[in-house]
């Protein structure tokens, strides 16, 4: 299992939205202290600390996305 920071997984899901031709968005406002809703064309999840690694139950929550 690779554990990448949530700044990682931002980038990641945004180079995935680009070949697919999806909107991708971070909206910063509908989170609290450091999190936000990470938008995926119609789908979202909120992303923690972008600072701080993910976990491995949190890749398998957003695999849909």
């Amino acid at each position: 299992m690779v554990y990448v920071k949530g700044a990682e997984f931002k980038r990641r899901v945004q180079k995935l939205a680009r070949s697919k031709k999806l909107a991708c968005r971070f909206v910063a406002d509908k989170g609290k202290g450091s999190h936000g809703r990470l938008y995926f064309g119609e789908e979202f999840t909120t992303l923690k600390d972008r600072k701080k690694e993910i976990g491995r139950t949190y890749w398998r929550r957003c695999a849909g996305i």
